[in-house]
């Protein structure tokens, strides 16, 4: 382990959070090498025509070459992200044709040898010859880049597959590639092998099915991931990850019904769910909200189109204090919203201001809602059909189309404004959360000032038991986050002062998820957190213009990174079970109220051994029950197996050599992969309802290896 850097992933290791926590190393193309810019640099002034660099150094690549020599830049990673990723290009072509009226089933299937096949009972891909390439259309869309039907030539009016390179890198990423097609009476079948054809189009006989039905085996001298020992490993798909996605198309394609079952042996042989709601949208809010209590039933919810654009939106407010609002376009996650966003935010504030105006809720001397207000406790899904999204960045995680704005405003405007007129007495019931929710902003607002007012008085704005560090640039900044007096004292002895900060917490923090947002600023855990790092919003004056000390609000975005001060601020908790609680709770107040911070991968786990070995002048450190039988195999049973359960039961310097030197520890980078379904967990686990919870126990109780009570 020494001499290398290493950030895990957290794996199962946290399971309330589920998949929010990656890996630090994103990239593991590793294939081709590329000069650095620093290599650029130092060969400036150097003749051009120096040996081995000529015409003949410069090489070309060809087809579906490209995409093996450098899969990173088509699927990310070849880590398990990366894996999955194959599924999902061809799960989404199979959703297309959902969204093009021609398919209601999709079957996903992980074989006993780990392949995957996905199948679908669409149209078929067309069999025909292109021209442009003289290869049949089967053997066209899965060997050539940016081929398929979906750039204007009328196959698909809306997609979420734009450039038409999702088949033909599954195939180039996989070691073999199998595709049915029932088309036109007849089954077609062609083979691939990585990414070469083997052979033609065949025709295998004649059917009454129609459909496509392709089978993949990833390339294992592609995906990998590493062990906490940096060794290569097998990876393979995960139950959950796909669960997760599949539920969510299922959700946002109302009436498609979606397939997953997993044939592994030892893994759950013959494992099979479905997921079909005909609700759509409108059931994906009650499953979010079915841990919370609703303050209307059923979820407000509309489909409409103008303009060959359809708004379909479905809403519900909650007694919780975050909102839950999530955008989508053409079936795709828009995480950084966008002009759907914008548009349907735009009409929530006005119409619900409108209405609390009209009908005396608000007076005319009372200051309009905010729209932080009127969000608090909303659930809210918007997903909208664009037949030619513009997205802000590769990522495709922001719409860019000016012109939905105008249209989602317009028909949510339209459908809300009808809604609350029809329904009074839910209508009242909202506008009275509301009108709590603008309260305690309010009071928050005072809060927080008390606050400043007393750090003012007492000569500084960092809470005293802060160790700061000597360095000022956040970006070389760690801040510890330290369970209680005892192991802060040996972490502040134990670190680099020059760039590790040190901050015991006492005791278990506020359970955030149960509180109003004014709470936090009362809290003294909390608020020497809020200090420390540095934690505060952009909010807009009356004129428009951005200034930063904003209120921390549940799931604000608008997170003033520039007035951080660390940029690595790492939880140390004990290896127990008050230690996992505390974690928990830290993870909560991050997730809910700095959650920017979470997405930028600055949020980070320690991890500290959970044995210390020793035989003669022998010692070893393990992390894990797998490490430790190793390490007794190699002494013997002579060796002093010394169990650390607290880390104030660490002298300093073990503390640093295992747990804070960065040349030999190890971290998990935290980070939300899933939102939906992390804010889903978050709820369920911390939040009010107690039946949920026990079920969730119960149904996950078998998963526990090792409880140490």
């Amino acid at each position: 382990m020494r001499g290398s850097r290493k950030i895990l992933s957290a794996g199962r290791s946290i399971r309330c959070a589920k998949k929010m926590v990656n890996q630090e190393h994103k990239d593991r193309e590793g294939s081709v090498a590329a000069l650095t810019e620093e290599e650029n640099l130092s060969q400036e002034g150097q003749e051009t025509n120096q040996p081995g660099y000529d015409a003949s150094a410069i090489d070309v690549l060809e087809g579906l070459e490209a995409v093996r020599v450098r899969p990173g830049m088509y699927i990310g990673t070849t880590g398990p992200k990366g894996l999955h990723h194959l599924v999902w290009e061809i799960v989404d072509n199979a959703v297309d044709e959902a969204l093009a009226g021609h398919c209601n089933k999709i079957l996903i299937t992980i074989n006993e040898d780990e392949s995957c096949t996905v199948e679908d009972n669409g149209r078929g891909i067309p069999t025909g010859i292109v021209e442009k390439t003289g290869k049949s259309a089967v053997e066209t869309v899965f060997t050539v880049l940016h081929a398929g039907g979906k750039f204007g030539g009328g196959g698909y009016k809306v997609s979420g597959g734009l450039h038409g390179v999702g088949a033909s890198v599954v195939n180039a990423l996989s070691e073999r590639l199998e595709v049915l097609v029932s088309r036109d009476g007849k089954l077609h079948k062609q083979i691939y092998l990585r990414g070469i054809a083997d052979g033609g189009l065949q025709i295998l006989g004649d059917t009454e099915s129609r459909g496509t039905k392709v089978t993949f085996w990833p390339d294992d001298l592609i995906f990998h991931d590493v062990n906490e020992d940096n060794e290569r490993i097998k990876i393979y798909f995960e139950w959950e990850t796909l669960a997760h996605r599949l539920r969510e198309m299922a959700f946002l394609n109302k009436g498609l019904c979606i397939i997953l079952t997993d044939n592994r042996p030892g893994k759950g042989a013959g494992k099979s769910e479905t997921y079909h709601y005909e609700g759509g949208i409108a059931s994906y809010v009650e499953w979010m909200n079915d841990t919370r209590d609703a303050l209307h039933k059923p979820p407000i919810y509309f489909d409409q189109k103008a303009n060959d654009v359809t708004v379909e939106c479905a809403l519900q407010w909650t007694t919780v204090y975050q909102e839950s609002i999530y955008s989508y376009v053409n079936n795709i996650n828009t995480h950084d919203g966008g002009t759907h966003l914008t548009g349907f935010r735009n009409a929530l504030t006005r119409i619900v201001n409108d209405y609390a105006r009209k009908n005396g809720h608000l007076k005319e001397a009372d200051s309009n809602f905010t729209g932080e207000d009127i969000r608090e406790g909303l659930t809210a899904i918007i997903s909208v059909k664009v037949p030619n999204p513009q997205f802000e960045g590769q990522t495709k995680e922001r719409l860019g189309n000016r012109e939905v704005q105008g249209i989602t405003q317009s028909l949510a405007s339209e459908s809300l404004s009808d809604w609350l007129e029809l329904n009074p007495k839910p209508a009242k019931e909202i506008v009275n959360k509301i009108i709590q929710a603008k309260k305690a902003r309010e009071e928050a607002a005072k809060a927080k000032n008390l606050v400043r007012r007393k750090n003012e008085l007492s000569g500084g704005g960092m809470p005293g038991k802060l160790a700061d560090c000597s360095e000022k640039d956040p970006e070389r900044c760690e801040l510890y986050l330290v369970e209680g007096d005892s192991a802060g004292g040996s972490a502040k002895q134990g670190r680099d002062r020059r760039f590790q900060a040190i901050l015991p917490l006492r005791g278990k923090i506020l359970n955030v998820e149960r509180v109003q947002p004014s709470r936090i600023y009362d809290n003294t855990e909390v608020q020497a957190m809020i200090q420390a790092i540095g934690l505060v919003t952009l909010q807009e004056d009356e004129d428009g213009n951005t200034k930063s000390g904003g209120l921390l609000r549940p799931n604000a975005e608008n997170l003033d990174l520039a007035k951080l001060r660390y940029h690595k601020v790492i939880i140390m908790t004990d290896a127990d079970v008050d230690g996992s609680h505390i974690r928990t709770l830290l993870l909560t107040f991050f997730f809910r109220y700095a959650k920017p911070l979470v997405e930028k991968g600055y949020v980070y786990i320690a991890q500290p051994p959970l044995y210390k070995v020793e035989k003669g002048k022998r010692i070893e450190y393990c992390y894990n029950e797998h490490k430790l039988e190793a390490v007794l195999a190699e002494m013997g049973d002579k060796a002093m197996i010394q169990r650390f359960k607290g880390l104030g039961e660490m002298m300093p310097e073990q503390l640093w050599e295992t747990t804070m030197n960065p040349e030999t520890r190890t971290l998990k980078q935290v980070s939300v992969t899933d939102a939906s379904d992390a804010d889903h967990v978050f709820d369920l686990l911390m939040g009010e309802a107690v039946a949920p919870r026990r079920q969730f126990i119960e149904e996950n109780a078998h998963k526990v290896g090792n409880l140490d009570v």
